[in-house]
């Protein structure tokens, strides 16, 4: 099974450089050591020392975001898209 991760520029020097990078998982946590294991480093900054998503990094499925859904246990299928998108604030 085969999902697209859209890669955020900050974080792609993690990546090689790649925008888009191809990694497995049946759901939010297995596709973060998916990529773990093809990105050494990147679980690192998506997720805080307890494994739990960090608040500033938004992750959407097919275009939803995953707070809405399951969270980390949200399921994917073959061909899914994920975005990992860094929050902006300001003011």
């Amino acid at each position: 099974m085969s999902v697209t991760v859209l890669i955020p520029t900050p974080l792609q020097k993690l990546t090689k450089n790649q925008a888009t990078v191809e990694c497995d998982g049946s759901s939010i946590g297995e596709l973060l050591e998916s990529l773990e294991q093809s990105c050494p480093g990147i679980k690192a900054r998506l997720c805080d020392e307890k494994g739990e998503l960090r608040r500033f990094v938004n992750f959407y499925v097919n275009n939803e975001d995953i707070r809405f859904l399951k969270g980390q246990q949200t399921a994917l299928k073959d061909g899914d898209e994920v975005s990992i998108i860094p929050a902006i604030a300001g003011g």
